[in-house]
């Protein structure tokens, strides 16, 4: 055998291992959960909070809380990224509450008490089930889907097929498919991907306004994505850059803040464009 086919086979062959190997550890890879013990007690200075167990189908417990203010004027269901659990996400909450929202944050399969097997189908119908069980509680006009990071793609499914008041993304992905391809560009993703979470699929069946959060200066999911998942469905989305704000540290920024106080509490300044230069024709001289 020609010296060439034997480095071929032999580059061949390692290219397979890392592919099964990426097949198999993706979920380590992707996934940063922090476990809790069963009777793990969270604890939230200052607000009130009900901790809440939801069964599935399949047999899996789904752990959840439940941040509550005084006659609250709607509901954020936050779906948090791929790291540690919702004992650390909590403290989130109040930047919904001071403006009168409740939020319901849940940890998905295998995350802080949640237990089941996890994939990409599991947590959607998990967090349908979930969304469902609010919806007959709260009006969904009443609802509004915060995804951040990893999140994002399951709030922009959800958004996709129900009718919550709105979609807020924060730092969100094209697709995940897109983000793993930075890292390893030559392998075959499209084959081995478990959780491919193509938001721009999902995106352009949103029938509700869309707010997307980004960083400019964020390094895991850069700001292009959300340029790019704001072009898709134009007539609902709207992107709000954070100048120099990374992909862990939005809440940092004041502007942050004042985004999401404009979001929340619909302050958008109506203009009437029959008043401006909007469709004025000027020459090319």
């Amino acid at each position: 055998m020609p010296w060439w086919i034997s480095i071929l086979l032999w580059l061949l062959g390692i290219y397979l291992l890392i592919s099964i190997l990426l097949y198999y550890l993706q979920d380590y890879l992707l996934f940063k959960p922090e476990v809790l013990p069963a009777d793990f007690q969270y604890q939230y200075d200052h607000q009130k909070v009900v901790e809440y167990n939801f069964k599935t189908r399949d047999g899996a417990s789904i752990n959840g809380l439940h941040f509550k203010v005084e006659d609250p004027i709607g509901v954020v269901l936050y779906l948090k990224g791929n790291s540690k659990s919702i004992k650390g996400w909590g403290k989130f909450a109040v930047d919904f509450n001071r403006h009168r929202y409740d939020v319901i944050m849940v940890d998905y399969r295998g995350f802080g008490k949640s237990t089941g097997r996890r994939s990409q189908k599991a947590i959607k119908n998990d967090l349908q089930a979930i969304y469902d069980k609010i919806s007959t509680i709260v009006d969904e006009k009443y609802i509004i889907l915060y995804g951040r990071s990893l999140g994002s793609g399951f709030a922009t499914k959800l958004a996709s097929i129900n009718k919550p008041k709105m979609l807020i993304l924060d730092a969100p992905y094209y697709s995940l498919k897109n983000v793993t391809k930075r890292y390893a560009p030559f392998m075959p993703l499209s084959l081995i991907l478990k959780y491919p979470l193509p938001t721009y699929k999902w995106i352009k069946y949103v029938q509700c306004p869309i707010h997307i959060i980004h960083g400019t200066n964020d390094k895991l999911i850069p700001f292009s994505s959300s340029v790019k998942l704001s072009k898709i469905n134009p007539d609902r989305s709207r992107l709000w850059p954070v100048i120099d704000g990374g992909h862990k540290n939005l809440n940092q920024f004041k502007s942050y803040h004042q985004m999401l106080t404009e979001i929340l509490t619909n302050k958008e300044i109506e203009i009437d464009l029959s008043t401006t230069s909007h469709q004025v024709k000027h020459d090319s001289n």
